[in-house]
């Protein structure tokens, strides 16, 4: 399914840890309101707890997204879930949980069409992080759906070697473990996203013409949605998708 991106005739919106810009990112109400108004694809993070469960959260720590302190991976599911992931943001979220990877693949079960970016989060766990999600993803029928993100290149080469898994890397620049040469780690990518500071047409064309898909991240004004488009990327990962869906609906004539 999520081959279908090789071919998308128009903008494809994804939600960067779900409607980051206006909800606690990478909860639950978070994916849900990116799927509400209209994204087509939701960006999420993946970490395992000391006690081995994948769960949903960027940080290698809970300082900032959460009203607790300590690595994820030190702290067990029954730690985390009892921390506050939504009071940080604004007081109308408080309660709000750091969802399971179990939990997520839940919600997206119930959206057939929603395409899926996994991002492994680097860490002394990533593999094994990596080996847990794919087994939840095949148990939900949701494989088909994914692209996995890591910005570390051993974890794509990973990805790419033993599950023949679509990835997304990084310009060499900012990745770790990046390895140059013909069969080095952009040879184990199906697309490089590109952060909006670092994003000229010029190397659009170029990482084209090795053969990749090449999406943006994270154009979140209507200038910046603009530019990108004119960049030749038109898959972009927003932390607020309204002005990309907005400029989408118009360059489709659905408004």
């Amino acid at each position: 399914m999520i081959e279908q991106l090789e071919s998308a005739a128009g903008m494809v919106v994804a939600g960067h840890r779900g409607y980051k810009s206006a909800y606690p990112e990478n909860t639950l109400l978070s994916f849900k309101r990116a799927i509400e108004v209209g994204c087509h694809m939701v960006e999420f993070d993946l970490r395992m707890s000391k006690d081995r469960e994948v769960v949903v959260i960027h940080d290698a720590t809970v300082d900032r997204t959460t009203n607790g302190s300590g690595e994820v991976r030190e702290q067990t599911l029954a730690e985390l879930k009892k921390l506050d992931a939504g009071g940080w943001f604004a007081p109308e979220f408080e309660g709000l949980k750091i969802p399971t990877f179990q939990e997520l693949c839940q919600l997206l079960a119930g959206y057939p069409d929603i395409l899926l970016n996994v991002e492994i989060k680097s860490s002394p766990d990533a593999k094994d992080t990596a080996d847990a999600a794919i087994e939840l993803l095949h148990a939900y029928e949701l494989y088909e759906r994914c692209v996995f993100t890591c910005f570390d290149a051993e974890i794509i080469a990973y990805l790419y070697d033993h599950y023949g898994a679509k990835t997304q890397g990084f310009k060499a620049e900012v990745m770790r473990n990046f390895v140059h040469g013909e069969n080095g780690t952009y040879s184990k990518m199906w697309v490089i996203g590109i952060e909006m500071s670092l994003l000229h047409r010029e190397d659009v064309q170029a990482f084209r013409n090795r053969g990749l898909q090449v999406w943006s991240y994270c154009p979140d004004t209507t200038d910046s949605v603009l530019y990108a488009v004119g960049c030749g990327t038109p898959i972009m990962t927003c932390n607020d998708p309204l002005p990309a869906l907005r400029i989408k609906q118009q360059l489709e004539g659905t408004v």
